[in-house]
């Protein structure tokens, strides 16, 4: 096999990784007790038929480990694009111990989808080094919408309930 051919198969592979796990599947049991934590969630409008329910999939996980629903704070953005801003000004401004940002983008026809998701991981990355608190980056990238609805509740689960899964975790990371 050419090395250009194993680079290409080990792409299909790596981006096949949720067919092999579904996301919403975790060790309950691993999860820390979260009853005294403050979460944010930023959540895109863009695609509000699939953010909503990686919102209410992120919401419920997050109260079925203890956090109290007056304790998530949810704040809407146009895009996904907003999400860092979005993040940032909600880190500012409330005290929380992790933001979690949530969206989809769908490849298109242009090059818009490479812009935005870039920026939004570099912006997350950025805002990760610069505050003392965890971002959680629940942006789904995907080809298809079909592809978004079977990581937003369909057959490979919710991104929504990885996502607050890891950031119970990260909030209870310690060095």
């Amino acid at each position: 096999m050419s090395r250009s051919n194993k680079a290409s198969s080990s792409f299909k592979e790596t981006s096949m990784a949720t067919a092999y796990q579904n996301l919403s599947e975790y060790d309950f049991n691993s999860v820390p007790d979260a009853s005294e934590m403050n979460i944010g969630i930023v959540v895109a409008e863009w695609n509000k038929n699939i953010t909503e329910k990686l919102l209410e999939g992120a919401c419920n996980t997050l109260e079925k480990h203890g956090v109290k629903p007056e304790n998530i704070v949810v704040k809407r953005v146009p895009g996904s694009f907003e999400l860092t801003f979005g993040a940032k000004r909600l880190a500012e401004t409330k005290e929380l111990d992790a933001v979690i940002v949530l969206g989809c983008v769908v490849r298109g026809d242009t090059p818009h989808f490479d812009y935005v998701c870039s920026g939004v991981t570099q912006g997350i990355t950025e805002l990760n080094l610069m505050y003392d608190i965890p971002f959680i980056f629940g942006l789904l990238t995907t080809d298809t919408m079909q592809q978004s609805e079977d990581r937003a509740g369909g057959r490979y689960g919710n991104k929504g309930d990885e996502a607050a899964v890891t950031a119970i975790k990260m909030v209870n990371f310690s060095a």
